[in-house]
């Protein structure tokens, strides 16, 4: 048995080893995810990442939340030699993602002219954790969207585990955190394209016994602005969503985190995702806009 309920602009579900113990960890889940929505939606005025966003260049004292979520954007773009970076907000809100996606979604395309901002970069922001303190430039916008909702899935996943007592998974969209001792077998997840998509006959299930695994795609957050179709995958070099082979990439990894950050790297990096991935040893199935399957690091190409 497992919860399923929305927040952050998704579905999350929750499944916890011991049935009996899945309205604990549901009930820690959304505590959670509402004090991460508190510290670091781009979409709420009110959060905390807001007030960075708009504190023209002044130092700023965060909470612990949204100090690590910071840390953990910015040692992504390191990880990932700047392809996944946090400096991409206002890239995002010029091109039309200025809202929260159903509302974007719902727009009338030929009310909104898209344009372009490439990324400041992640080595502008001043992030000082000994003092939680973090300033950014004036006129740079953090969105912290790459990496935020998988750190919420492994924050998630980690007080699940201690208030259900047992092992448990959380999964964010298409974001998937584990933790704990998992069922015998594993936790079996469906992959594809969109976290809601009804699973047949032909969708491949692998199994996830600890870690993470996220999916990255250019195939579900879309929209169209002026006469363009748009989605959420920026390359920062350019300010454009990205135009690669793949249209959804899969990785797992030792957190959500990293198979994340991965993910859409991979997607950003084009035809040199696999040999990245692959010196990386992160296994990836990696799905091109045709519909064929690329598999890295000992994805099990058979499951089904």
């Amino acid at each position: 048995m497992s919860a399923r309920f929305e927040a952050l602009g998704t579905t999350v579900t929750v499944a916890a080893v011991d049935e009996r113990e899945t309205a604990a960890a549901r009930d820690a889940v959304a505590a959670e995810l509402a004090a991460v929505d508190a510290a670091y939606s781009r979409f709420r005025d009110d959060s905390e990442l807001a007030g960075v966003n708009r504190a023209h260049g002044a130092t700023l004292h965060v909470g612990p939340i949204l100090l690590d979520a910071l840390r953990v954007a910015v040692a992504a773009a390191q990880m990932t030699d700047g392809r996944v970076d946090p400096t991409v907000g206002r890239g995002l809100r010029l091109a039309g993602y200025d809202a929260t996606f159903r509302l974007v979604a719902a727009r009338d395309p030929s009310s909104f002219t898209p344009r372009f901002a490439i990324a400041p970069g992640w080595q502008t922001i001043e992030l000082d954790e000994a003092s939680s303190t973090v300033r950014v430039p004036a006129g740079i916008e953090l969105d912290l969207g790459a990496t935020g909702k998988a750190l919420a899935a492994d924050r998630a996943a980690h007080a699940a585990a201690e208030a259900a007592g047992c092992g448990v998974l959380v999964g964010i969209g298409g974001d998937i955190s584990v933790v704990g001792p998992a069922p015998e077998g594993g936790w079996p997840v469906a992959i594809a394209d969109d976290h809601r998509a009804p699973i047949g006959a032909a969708t491949p299930v692998i199994a996830v016994a600890s870690g993470g695994l996220a999916t990255s795609s250019t195939t579900v957050r879309r929209w169209r602005a002026g006469s363009q179709d748009l989605h959420h995958v920026l390359d920062p070099s350019t300010g454009r969503p990205v135009a690669g082979p793949w249209r959804t990439v899969s990785v797992a990894a030792a957190s959500c985190v990293d198979a994340n950050a991965a993910a859409t790297a991979a997607l950003i990096l084009g035809d040199g995702a696999a040999a990245w991935l692959r010196a990386r040893a992160l296994p990836a199935r990696l799905c091109r806009s045709n519909g064929t399957i690329e598999y890295v690091g000992g994805w099990p190409e058979d499951a089904r």
